[in-house]
């Protein structure tokens, strides 16, 4: 069995241009094979109920109706990607039954173990998800020296436009795990969000620090959502009503 991993991260967001806004976090993600059963301390389980867990449920398709790791495989063949190796999914954890998950990531390895394709899977606080297909047209190996590129089609904050695109730089090693998006609209500035901190074997003691720590786990994410949301609004910035979702669930 695979061990799952813990990542007691950092996740920086920045706005650039007219209104600036920005802030760092401590935040919870796990790291775990979606196709094979998993090792784990007692305090973490899969699809049941435990002081953190990660539901099929959660991931993969339309939010609450997740086909986990079928979706996965089903999405990457519609794209004409084939058969993929590894599948690994990177995600905060359903703490207390709770979870909100700006954005969770599926890691599609080949064969040999080496990172192609990444999906990165964003929801917004309107109970919408929207997935960007990313890897490089040759399907090279996305690693720090290299970006990928999405036009953004899906409504995330009110305080952004939903014109303009994204780039995103994966680094994700046995170590450590390393993240940048980069949105630009051509207008005002942008945004940029990271994700990062190191790897390794989750533990019952590193799910009771957090619980210590961070007590809500991702309730409190979007609590600090909420909180900046509130900045922005006092600094001025234009809020935008929700428009409807795109059709299509997978872009690039």
């Amino acid at each position: 069995m695979i061990p799952v991993d813990y990542i007691e991260g950092q996740t920086f967001h920045g706005r650039r241009g007219a209104i600036r806004n920005a802030f760092r976090y401590s935040i919870d993600y796990v790291l775990l094979d979606m196709d094979v059963e998993v090792s784990a301390p007692w305090g973490f389980t899969r699809n049941s109920a435990r002081p953190w867990s990660v539901r099929d449920l959660d991931h993969g398709g339309v939010p609450k109706q997740g086909q986990g790791v079928a979706w996965v495989r089903s999405v990457l063949d519609a794209h004409g990607i084939g058969q993929m190796g590894r599948i690994q999914l990177l995600t905060q954890p359903r703490a207390l039954g709770y979870v909100f998950n700006p954005v969770s990531f599926w890691l599609c390895h080949d064969r040999d173990g080496v990172l192609r394709v990444v999906i990165a899977e964003v929801n917004n606080t309107f109970g919408d998800r929207h997935s960007y297909l990313c890897h490089h047209d040759d399907l090279a190996p996305l690693n720090r020296n290299g970006w990928v590129t999405a036009q953004k089609i899906f409504h995330v904050s009110p305080f952004q436009t939903i014109s303009g695109g994204y780039r995103f730089r994966f680094d994700i090693t046995r170590s450590a795990v390393d993240i940048v998006i980069e949105f630009g609209d051509g207008a005002d500035g942008g945004v940029v969000a990271t994700l990062s901190g190191a790897r390794r074997p989750l533990r019952n003691q590193d799910i009771a620090k957090a619980y210590l720590r961070r007590p809500l786990g991702s309730l409190r994410v979007m609590g600090l959502i909420l909180w900046q949301a509130m900045k922005l609004r006092t600094k001025g910035a234009k809020y935008r009503d929700r428009p409807v979702p795109p059709v299509q669930d997978v872009s690039r």
